[in-house]
């Protein structure tokens, strides 16, 4: 209730497309990742206040490295993500979600807001061997939220791809209106392959990008939709 609070306070958070998140049955959350995920955060505590549900989350590997986070990161619904803990999540009939750009997309994206998915896959095979439906989910002016530092990226783009390390600054915390929207969700379709699942998940999450949100995105201008 305290975190709810603190997005609608600060933030003034609110969901458009709450219908669209089942309250019962399983779905896989396909979301763009900010370079706080703040925004997910907050869906989490609205549908788990709101519709008694649990959403389980997939998190980046080095998250599960930091000294005594596992227990922390289990008791929020934070797995791995390996293929198969997946389906069986959405096979038992939970909520998942997922972020296909993952650290790359939070600590490199830009107030451009372009998807850096690269050749991710596996949420699609995941969701189509588990037989559930996508819903793609994206929240205006997440990127002006908090920023990731851009002078030092040519140096430390090389070193990430190389490590996996997120050893890049960010600043932020700003007080900017935050929406999320969740989109039409794209059902199962056992004629539909992995490649076209997820070309269709990642144009519906553009889509989303494209008639909501501010681009460039700009943290003044965001305060102000805040305020």
């Amino acid at each position: 209730m305290l975190w709810d609070a603190h997005g609608y306070y600060w933030h003034g958070y609110q969901v458009i497309g709450w219908d669209r998140i089942p309250r019962t049955g399983p779905a896989l959350l396909v979301y763009y990742h900010g370079c706080l995920p703040l925004d997910h955060m907050y869906l989490m505590t609205k549908v788990l206040l709101g519709k008694h549900r649990v959403i389980h989350a997939v998190g980046d590997y080095f998250l599960f490295m930091i000294p005594g986070s596992r227990l922390v990161l289990s008791r929020l619904r934070i797995l791995t993500g390996p293929p198969g803990e997946c389906v069986r999540l959405l096979n038992a009939g939970h909520l998942l979600s997922i972020a296909p750009g993952g650290c790359r997309e939070a600590l490199f994206g830009d107030n451009r807001y372009r998807l850096l998915w690269n050749n991710r896959q596996g949420f699609a095979r995941v969701a189509r061997e588990a037989r559930v439906p996508i819903i793609p989910v994206f929240t205006v002016n997440i990127g002006e939220s908090f920023r990731s530092v851009k002078w030092c990226q040519w140096l430390l783009r090389p070193l990430y791809e190389w490590s996996r390390l997120p050893l890049v600054p960010f600043y932020g915390g700003f007080p900017v209106k935050l929406t999320t929207y969740v989109g039409e969700p794209i059902p199962y379709d056992p004629g539909v392959s992995v490649d076209q699942l997820a070309l269709r998940t990642k144009q519906a999450v553009e889509r989303l990008i494209r008639e909501n949100q501010r681009i460039p995105g700009n943290i003044w201008d965001a305060i102000c939709d805040r305020f």
